[in-house]
């Protein structure tokens, strides 16, 4: 990677444009989406070199002396990327802990040696296949492969160079990109045929069309976001992947909800902090703020009490983040069970350790489950 990336000065001076442009307000990973179509004409492997060398330099900028001018910075990052990758005992554990991530990060949660680690990492690229159909999408892809233990019936990983949105097995609907963690939060959902179900922060709808496929496309899902421009992108991806039991609606997470239907479950996918996708981008790692986490956490209240009475007797209220912080987890919970009594947790089943058991809230770890920090809670309505 270091001799491929100094062999070619456009792919450099390209990282370094996206590093200068890249701040609070303006993500990476979003700016490096930017300037890559804009730079359309670039070969593919160069384009994914500019991305690892992005993504390197956040990985790895609490060993860059500022003094340096930024492409020295940014070869001195890959250096430390491909040394970590083949000697990651090189690196010791006080030294990732002291410079990996912020400071104010260790009051909020658990700081351990192989969470950081695994922050460093090159994350894995997960794809989740129809049902039934992992095994003969990996023979169609190539440099695909269903792991030994897949915790999840449905979920691959590849390794190839294509961009997959190109390709005709995407097009035909057959997998969805989508992290290993978030196919846990659905298949935690237990959602059943025939039920009916509201993804109250659906997004661009990720979660929603693995629900669909749960349900074999039966029952019925009400997605809603605040933002109309992600419901069009989830009308445009449900097309696609021919899930057609739901319905969208605007909401803004307040006390007006956007229907008056009373739900078997209810899956609330919250804004937070992203603590949990750090090793996937590590730019985020200096833009979060103990702030951030604050008013989340604020937020976080009181979207599952908005959401809560739209849930019928018997019926279930999921609530997922992707972060780790106390603040945005075991506190939310406290504060909504305070609240909301009448909700008894339910029984969850680590889809990563299976013998584990945990009564209303699991987290999972990245070092564990090889994908996304993320936090599940979950109660049923009595």
């Amino acid at each position: 990677m270091r001799a491929f990336v100094l062999a070619d000065i456009h792919a450099l001076n390209l990282a370094e444009q996206v590093i200068a442009k890249a701040n609070h307000a303006h993500p990476a990973d979003v700016v490096l989406r930017h300037e890559l179509i804009v730079e359309r004409r670039i070969a593919p492997e160069l384009k994914r070199a500019v991305s690892r060398a992005v993504f390197a330099y956040y990985r790895w900028i609490g060993w860059l002396p500022e003094s340096q001018a930024l492409q020295a910075r940014i070869n001195k990052a890959i250096e430390l990327d491909a040394q970590f990758q083949t000697k990651a005992d090189s690196f010791s554990d006080e030294e990732l802990i002291s410079r990996a991530v912020p400071a104010w990060v260790s009051g909020e949660m658990e700081v351990t040696d192989p969470w950081v680690r695994a922050l460093q990492c090159e994350p894995k690229l997960w794809l989740r296949a129809r049902p039934g159909q992992a095994l003969s999408l990996a023979k169609e892809l190539g440099e695909c492969w269903v792991p030994a233990k897949a915790p999840l019936a449905d979920a691959l990983i590849y390794e190839g160079r294509e961009d997959l949105f190109h390709t005709p097995e995407f097009h035909a609907g057959k997998f969805e990109l989508q992290d290993i963690s978030s196919q846990a939060v659905s298949v935690l959902c237990e959602p059943q045929p025939g039920e009916t179900w509201w993804d109250a922060c659906a997004g661009e709808g990720g979660k929603l069309l693995h629900l669909s496929d749960l349900m074999t496309n039966q029952g019925l899902i009400w997605a809603s976001d605040r933002a109309a421009w992600r419901l069009q992108k989830l009308k445009r991806r449900a097309a696609r992947a021919k899930a057609f039991n739901y319905r969208s609606a605007l909401w803004n997470g307040g006390a007006t909800l956007p229907t008056k239907t009373k739900f078997d479950g209810v899956l609330l996918d919250a804004p937070c902090s992203g603590i949990g996708t750090w090793h996937r981008n590590p730019h985020a790692r200096w833009t979060a703020t103990l702030n951030d986490v604050r008013e989340l956490s604020e937020l976080q209240e009181r979207l599952l009490a908005h959401a809560a009475p739209a849930v019928k007797s018997g019926g279930k209220l999921v609530y997922a983040v992707c972060t780790l912080t106390r603040a945005e987890t075991a506190k939310v919970v406290a504060s909504f069970e305070k609240q909301f009594p009448e909700f008894q947790r339910l029984d969850l089943v680590n889809p990563f350790k299976p013998s584990q058991r945990s009564l209303g809230k699991l987290w999972c770890w990245p070092q564990e489950c090889q994908g996304n920090g993320m936090f599940v809670a979950g109660w049923k309505k009595s």
